[in-house]
């Protein structure tokens, strides 16, 4: 007797279900009765869902099942689904390329959200909130800078990218002293510091939380 091999048989459209539920797939498409049928297509549902009981309460998990129920029957299945059946040329449908992001920034080591800065003080008639974006912008700048060189860097240079991205020269407060290299530095190392910190004690509660768990349910 020639044996049964899975190599012989026929290739699994969604190999995740296993050979068993595409059986009961293909048979549910021979089933006459339209009542049955549904019925049957529910039963099916129910089995593919005990499959993966921890998706439970993902979102829309159920309306993935009847699509893939509808995958499974190559989209010939002809019954009443609680959700609109997906067809084969909605799946093969190629998605729309995204356009690419035209905008050139002069000077990337500073970003975007520097140029939209400048452009914020341009638009701004208010002197003391120009004086106050100005100094938020050019520290701003600053700290953008040390990100790439990490040994210093010059006020003057800033000043001047600035009035360049400004297009002229900007008007800066008077005494104005941007923040030393040294303090953006190390404000940068602790919120670092503070976000490491608060993923270990994030951490730690969980495993505190199991411990007890597993304490309070062997006791």
């Amino acid at each position: 007797m020639e044996k049964d091999y899975n190599t012989k048989r026929k290739k699994l459209i969604l190999p995740e279900y296993g050979r068993n539920i595409q059986i009961m797939v293909d048979h549910l498409a021979t089933i006459e009765n339209r009542e049955e049928r549904n019925r049957a297509a529910r039963t099916i549902i129910s089995v593919m869902g005990n499959l993966y009981p921890q998706l439970r309460d993902v979102p829309d998990f159920r309306h993935k099942l009847w699509d893939h129920l509808a995958i499974m029957s190559n989209f010939t299945l002809d019954i009443d689904a609680p959700y609109p059946l997906p067809s084969q040329e909605e799946l093969q449908e190629k998605p729309k390329k995204l356009p690419y992001s035209n905008h050139k920034i002069k000077y990337k080591h500073y970003g975007l959200l520097t140029e939209k800065l400048i452009d914020k003080i341009k638009e701004l008639d208010d002197v003391e909130q120009k004086r106050a974006l100005t100094v938020l912008t050019a520290n701003h700048m600053k700290k953008s800078f040390l990100t790439w060189n990490k040994d210093s860097v010059e006020d003057a240079q800033i000043y001047n990218d600035i009035n360049t991205l400004y297009g002229g020269n900007i008007e800066m407060p008077e005494g104005m002293e941007l923040s030393h290299a040294k303090d953006l530095l190390q404000k940068k190392n602790n919120n670092n510091k503070q976000g490491n910190n608060k993923s270990n004690n994030n951490r730690q509660q969980q495993k505190n939380n199991k411990k007890n768990f597993y304490k309070k349910h062997n006791q």
